[in-house]
């Protein structure tokens, strides 16, 4: 029989205790002041009678400008984040312990991102307000209802805003967004990994069952940002730009995810477990047909735009 998810709480938190004594010993300690160029900044328009913001303030190309609003607009969400994995995690023990130190770490990225592109002008401060309003008040709910469906998207989620967040800043042609976003991403490779060995205990537990959560995330994952105004339309910017496309996202994050939990070798796995098995592997074709068809369509594009020139 399957484990419920109150058994699978109470069976991982021994693993919990030594995935959390394990980050709070390789994290790293860093203050987002430090990673901001102060210096550069001067008043808006408004109470202190500085200059409104222009269009010619931001050194930052369009892509790299929507993808940071978009990372940036993800991390605001923290409040919905938080609600959502203390009501499915716990506040006790280890669990309670890991989720309010992953919101502390998550809270200082938002900060350090909101100060540096508001002192370097890289985004309409205005516009970037307008946009957190609405994100904010729109929130976030999971559409996963189990505990193993939870801990698989995280699993896949942070390790795609690790990947966000380090194209982005290679694509921003600035040094200091560039270190800024690279010490962000490396917080997040630490939150996947927490959450990855998590899942790959589950499926020692109850392979079966964990297996068919794997499936159901993979088939059906989006961002948290999905909810954000204008979203599609910023997915294809940061796309068709090279920061995050379907291509990445099979490549550099499901599959080195799917790898290490050796899914397709696994055994031990009850009829159900073998059928979601099956519908990833079914899957995982269709998306790599498609990631070739988008990569292939994007480069004829760029080489038309290429000979225009």
């Amino acid at each position: 029989m399957a484990m419920t998810q109150t058994e699978l709480l109470h069976e991982l938190e021994p693993v919990v205790a030594v995935e959390l004594d394990r980050h709070e010993k390789v994290a790293k300690e860093w203050f987002p002041h430090e990673y901001i160029p102060w210096s550069e900044g001067r008043d808006f328009d408004g109470i202190y009678g500085g200059q409104a913001w222009q269009e010619g303030d931001s050194k930052i190309p369009e892509a790299a400008r929507v993808s940071l609003i978009v990372n940036l607009l993800t991390e605001d969400n923290l409040p919905s984040y938080h609600h959502e994995i203390a009501s499915t995690f716990g506040r006790d023990g280890a669990w309670g312990t890991w989720v309010h130190r992953w919101t502390a770490e998550e809270d200082r990225h938002g900060t350090a991102l909101r100060d540096y592109l508001t002192v370097t002008r890289a985004v309409d401060p205005v516009a970037l307000e307008r946009a957190r309003m609405s994100h904010m008040e729109h929130g976030f709910a999971t559409e996963y209802g189990t505990m193993l469906q939870q801990l698989a998207y995280v699993s896949f989620q942070e390790l795609a805003t690790r990947i966000a967040h380090r194209n982005t800043g290679r694509a921003s042609g600035d040094e200091g967004c560039e270190r800024l976003l690279a010490r962000i991403a490396a917080d997040e490779n630490l939150h996947m990994l927490f959450y990855r060995n998590l899942l790959k205990a589950a499926f020692e537990l109850d392979p079966s069952q964990t297996m068919r959560s794997v499936t159901d995330v993979v088939t059906t994952f989006q961002m948290p940002g999905q909810g954000m105004q204008g979203f599609a339309r910023k997915a294809m910017i940061i796309a068709n730009e090279g920061i995050y496309d379907l291509r990445l996202h099979l490549d550099d994050v499901l599959m080195p995810v799917l790898r290490q939990w050796a899914v397709f070798d696994k055994t031990g796995l009850d009829a159900e477990g073998e059928k979601a098995r099956e519908e990833l592997g079914q899957f995982l074709a269709k998306a790599e047909v498609t990631a070739a068809r988008f990569v292939e369509r994007r480069d004829e594009r760029r080489a038309r735009a290429a000979a225009r020139r």
